[in-house]
């Protein structure tokens, strides 16, 4: 979907199709086909925009055959999708029964991560449509923490590095820009827009910025607008934005709250869980569940988890979700007089792990479901004064 904005920009927003598991690139193909295509006609639209996850299989597949490259775009056209922004953090397996701490693997100090990067990178210069010259890519940001040292720092920021080169090689060879960003994440490296700051000020290239996830953001209970400030300070780019919404508990030591919270702690993902206290600042568990058992966090305060719920479609109380978060950073992103950032993605990739009583029970109920959330984000579009194009 394109809007204009005020300044005469295009804006983009898109789904992210990791809600959809595949590895390969017939995975890919029936994705357009079975989820992508059906969400487009329920929005009653001429054209979709989707932020394509390739797997490190369907990317290699891709970049590897002109001519796989050349059908996939012409499923794209054929179906009434787009493509200018790609998923880059999961490299394989996201669809497993358990992903947890998987994840995080390769990191950006292994050489895996470099090459596939560069993969998609190229994948996505030949994916863009025509009338668009700026792609963008959203990845890990740097490590987990607990596998990172001094000398994996150096590799990945060589690495970093390394990939702006290329991307600078990649457009003067396609007349196509594309631009890859960080994505902070709880319990990462860069864990926080502020940790971002330092990384990628002495990567120094405009090329490599970050990617503002609005539940990651909300989870490590960042002001948005402190946050977006510093980065403007610094002048470190915002590449893209995943438009997201956390888990919030506002009363923690409730045993009701509990309860409605156990629900949500599912084996297939990772739920960092996070609060702010008064002595100890930021404090909080790798997931749900830890955070769940006995006094592992304080209970005076609120808490978040890092479990993107539907947009559309808040907790029942005694929960709610971090949308208000979310409305904040849109405003400051699109808002101005000029956006922050061209590429928005709806990014909710949990549908399937929700409580057993708001999951979808068939490809119809998820493709409404989706239909929904980009619904709300257009009509928040529009209300900041954008306009829809066809």
């Amino acid at each position: 979907m394109r809007f204009r904005h005020p300044d005469g920009s295009t804006v983009h927003l898109a789904y992210c199709t990791n809600v959809h598991p595949a590895e390969t690139f017939d995975g890919v193909l029936a994705q357009l086909r079975d989820h992508c295509e059906p969400v487009r006609r329920r929005l009653g639209r001429d054209r979709l925009g989707i932020g394509l996850w390739l797997a490190k299989d369907a990317a290699h597949a891709l970049v590897s055959d002109p001519s796989a490259l050349r059908r996939l775009r012409t499923e794209l056209d054929a179906r009434g999708l787009e493509v200018v922004t790609l998923n880059g953090f999961p490299y394989e397996g996201f669809g497993a029964e358990e992903v947890k701490y998987r994840v995080y693997k390769p990191d950006w100090a292994d050489a895996e991560r470099l090459e596939h990067t560069t993969a998609l990178a190229r994948v996505l210069a030949g994916l863009l449509p025509d009338d668009v010259t700026e792609g963008s890519i959203s990845t890990l940001p740097l490590a987990w923490r607990t596998t990172y040292d001094d000398t994996r720092a150096v590799q990945a920021h060589t690495a970093l590095a390394t990939l702006a080169e290329r991307l600078d090689a990649l457009e003067e060879l396609t007349g196509r820009s594309i631009r890859i960003g960080l994505e902070p994440e709880p319990g990462c490296i860069v864990e926080t827009t502020t940790d971002a700051i330092a990384p990628l000020t002495a990567i120094g290239h405009d090329r490599i910025g970050v990617c503002v996830d609005t539940c990651h953001l909300a989870t490590s209970f960042e002001d948005p607008h402190t946050a977006l400030d510093a980065l403007a300070t610094a002048r470190v780019p915002i590449i893209k934005s995943q438009l997201s919404a956390a888990l919030h508990a506002e009363h923690p030591h409730l045993p009701e709250v509990r309860e409605a919270l156990s629900a949500f702690d599912e084996p297939r993902f990772l739920h960092q869980t996070r609060v702010t206290a008064i002595a100890a600042g930021l404090v909080g568990t790798d997931d749900l569940g830890e955070a769940l058992k006995g006094d592992a966090l304080p209970d005076t305060s609120p808490w978040r988890a890092h479990f993107h719920v539907p947009l559309h479609a808040a907790p029942a109380a005694p929960l709610s979700s971090t949308l208000p978060v979310l409305k904040d950073v849109l405003t400051r992103l699109v808002g101005g007089p000029h956006p922050l950032t061209r590429h928005l993605e709806v990014e909710t990739y949990t549908w399937q792990t929700l409580p057993a009583e708001l999951r979808p029970r068939s490809r119809p109920q998820l493709a409404d479901g989706i239909a929904a959330e980009l619904t709300l984000a257009r009509d928040l579009l529009t209300d900041l004064g954008l306009k829809e194009l066809p």
